[in-house]
């Protein structure tokens, strides 16, 4: 026991010792003497701050020392949670964390960490001895589901790390206080989900190809991250044993809890998740938590029914329901909180989940369901912050795109208008011609000159100015003939005579 306890301060001590970050780098322009007392110092206090905090879980978190403190896996749970709380509590842009604040996390992680281990459990093992006999003994093994889950964990914990370290030098986008008079129409897309947050602004042209791919790149490391966390959570949260006070507070029939409407479609025949969920109104935080505490009682209400059988060996779900339907009612219902979860990943926890983290007993659970909650939490924050700037350069590009469109409409536009006006300022139209024209005659430019004559007098006259240049003998045959030969020229009442009436030329 006490090698173990030995052990236990020998590892506490060589990670606070700052052997990560050697003594002569915190300290360039010192001398040897002044460099030895500040790598002192900081092993002081890095002890102190360590044994402060294990104090405050030997304790319970009860500084009194009574019987008020919580169990040492609560203490422990409670511990990482409020650590993460105050390094990611302020990570409110989508930036790399300040290095004072990752070494905080990293090393006082370590510390609560180094718990896990002395987490052993014994396994038959086999020895030889000097003798050359095999002597089968049972050695200590750190516990299987911390062997698995927590090198993964601390693996998560690097990738987002470096995620947000790989947005170091990045210019494309950048962020304003919310209340700024610049932001006043650039920030009204996300104004009522995230008031406290700064607003996302990007270039006028938005962002560039390659910062539009690194956004996208970081997204699905990200998601990955979230699906991972996430996962290791649920498996653990479901290995947790249900406390007793949360049984005794639920009711005995599962259906009181769901009520009449809900029991009777998810004990229906014909039963579809997706519309269950589209039916339903799902538009707050509150409604979705209601649904998913309903739900989550009725199932274990259901299983302690299936699982408990009474004196006379009958099930207390009477001889009406049988076997298959308490399955199949099961079953709906894990995928009614699949579905929920899918949705909603960022919903907080249950009534259920709630009541078995601060009934724990296991420190082990404790700490995986903590570290990977709290992981669950930065990726979700993580990846809402990616959203963010990928939204803001969607409008950009949306705005971009209706400005084209309207130019496109302009030009189109002034080219039909200027069309329209060549047209108009242009050669006369097909309507616009002469009588003359559409009979088909060719007047001379002489002709042209008698404009009180009609256009049978022209052609007369110029038919006799041909006939003379030709032959006079011609001309003369032509005088010969009879007068009516000749167009006879009327006046102008005699004009207005033949314009009668068609009754009276009858």
């Amino acid at each position: 026991m006490f090698d173990g306890w030995n052990s236990g301060h020998s590892s506490f001590s060589s990670r606070g010792d700052g052997r990560n970050t050697p003594v002569h780098e915190l300290a360039v322009h010192t001398t040897p003497l002044a460099e030895e007392t500040g790598g002192k110092q900081n092993m002081t206090s890095d002890m102190e701050v360590m044994k402060e905090r294990f104090a405050k879980l030997l304790l319970g978190e009860d500084m009194s020392g009574g019987s008020e403190g919580v169990t040492s896996a609560l203490a422990l749970s409670n511990a990482i949670t409020n650590l993460a709380d105050s390094v990611f509590g302020e990570q409110m842009k989508l930036q790399p964390m300040y290095p004072e604040t990752k070494e905080t996390w990293r090393k006082e992680m370590d510390w609560l960490l180094s718990v896990v281990d002395h987490i052993v459990q014994f396994v038959p093992s086999k020895q030889m001895g000097k003798n050359g006999a095999v002597t089968e003994i049972m050695v200590t093994k750190q516990r299987d589901d911390l062997l698995m889950s927590l090198p993964a964990l601390r693996k998560l914990d690097s990738v987002l790390l470096e995620t947000l370290d790989n947005f170091k030098d990045q210019k494309d986008f950048w962020y304003v206080p919310r209340d700024d008079e610049d932001t006043e129409n650039n920030g009204d897309w996300k104004k009522d989900e995230n008031w406290c947050l700064p607003v996302v602004k990007v270039p006028s042209d938005g962002l560039s190809e390659e910062s539009r791919k690194l956004l996208q790149s970081q997204k699905d490391s990200v998601a990955q991250v979230l699906k991972a966390a996430t996962s290791i959570n649920d498996v653990v949260l479901s290995e947790m044993n249900i406390p007793d006070n949360y049984i005794d507070s639920l009711p005995k029939n599962g259906k009181t809890i769901l009520g009449d409407f809900l029991y009777k479609i998810i004990t229906d025949e014909q039963f579809d998740p997706d519309y269950f969920l589209s039916f339903l109104d799902l538009s707050t935080e509150h409604k979705v938590l209601d649904l998913k505490n309903r739900i989550e009682a009725s199932m274990v209400i259901w299983k302690r029914k299936m699982n408990q059988k009474e004196k006379d060996g009958r099930s207390q779900w009477g001889s009406s329901v049988s076997l298959e339907k308490r399955e199949l009612v099961e079953v709906r219902a894990e995928a009614v909180l699949v579905m929920l979860k899918q949705q909603f990943p960022g919903i907080r926890q249950s009534s259920l989940d709630v009541s078995k983290i601060k009934n724990i007993k296991d420190v082990g659970q404790a700490i995986l369901e903590s570290y990977s909650r709290v992981l669950e939490s930065l990726a979700s924050k993580i990846m809402s912050r990616i959203e963010d700037v990928l939204e803001a350069d969607a409008l950009v590009q949306k705005q971009l795109m209706l400005e084209a469109e309207r130019r496109a409409a302009e030009s189109e536009l002034e080219s039909e208008y200027e069309e329209n006006e060549k047209i108009e300022s242009g050669a006369e139209t097909p309507n616009s011609r002469k009588l003359s024209e559409l009979i088909g005659w060719r007047l001379s430019s002489d002709t042209k000159k008698h404009c009180s004559m009609s256009d049978i007098e022209f052609f007369h006259k110029a038919e006799q100015e041909k006939l003379m240049v030709k032959s006079p003998r011609a001309l003369e045959k032509l005088v010969v003939k009879s007068p009516r030969a000749l167009p006879k020229k009327l006046s102008f009442l005699a004009k207005l005579e033949n314009l009668r009436s068609p009754t009276e030329r009858h």
